[in-house]
């Protein structure tokens, strides 16, 4: 009897054990590998910088009444042009300054109007200035009372008239801001890994926050606080 058959068919199984084994170590050592890899921890890294506005509008707005319409019309342009001399006067070029909305009521016209009102007519203008020197306008603010001795009110203490400050010069910093917030995150990930006895691995996600510009505290508006918040999410392994 033929016993070559029977040999190969022995010798087939005993490979096909092997393989089989050697395929159970290697799905053995691939879901340790991956298993490994599924390890991870997020962090937040935060930037914060304090810079100065370098840009500021001011509207300065101011009212005033007559019965004479037309008297009341020549009166605010003389009111307007002493204003633009003010600013002229304190360092601002006619490209700094614009004349904002100017408007003029008739009380009498209205449907509910007092018949009591001393005057018909009420006209509200408004001078704009739009500069790169937030100094110039904290130097003009202080001395604005001035305009009084030519009987213009300033109207300073109402939301339609609040300076605003603004910085633009955020993608000057923005990329050494993000490298400072990744670098604070590496440093709590590298704590976090010590702390655990593991090893820090290679980033796994990362998204960088929203920049956020506000002011410093309500009493200094030209100082701005500029702030960013990275997550990272890094590996870790034994």
């Amino acid at each position: 009897m033929n016993k070559t058959p029977h040999v190969y068919t022995v010798f087939a199984a005993i490979c096909l054990s092997i393989g089989l084994v050697l395929f159970g170590f290697i799905i053995k050592s691939a879901a340790v590998d991956v298993k490994s890899m599924d390890r991870s921890v997020q962090v937040k890294g935060l930037a914060e910088r304090e810079v100065n506005a370098d840009t500021v509008i001011w509207p300065l707005q101011y009212t005033d009444a007559d019965n004479n319409l037309e008297k009341l019309v020549s009166r605010v342009e003389q009111k307007n042009s002493a204003v633009i001399a003010f600013l002229k006067l304190h360092g601002f070029d006619d490209d700094e300054i614009s004349t904002g909305s100017q408007s003029i009521i008739d009380k009498q016209a209205r449907e509910y109007g007092n018949d009591n009102q001393k005057f018909r007519y009420l006209a509200r203008a408004n001078i704009i200035v739009y500069s790169n020197a937030p100094d110039k306008v904290q130097n003009a603010l202080g001395k604005v009372s001035q305009l009084a001795k030519q009987g213009i009110a300033i109207v300073q203490d109402s939301y339609e008239t609040r300076v605003e400050y603004l910085f633009t010069g955020l993608n000057d910093i923005k990329p050494a801001m993000v490298q400072e917030a990744t670098e604070k995150a590496r440093e709590v990930a590298n704590k976090f890994a010590k702390d655990s006895n593991s090893t820090l691995g290679k980033i796994k996600s990362a998204r960088q926050g929203q920049f956020s510009i506000s002011n410093r505290d309500s009493n200094t508006p030209h100082i701005k606080k500029v702030r960013v918040v990275t997550s990272v999410e890094y590996y870790l392994s034994d």
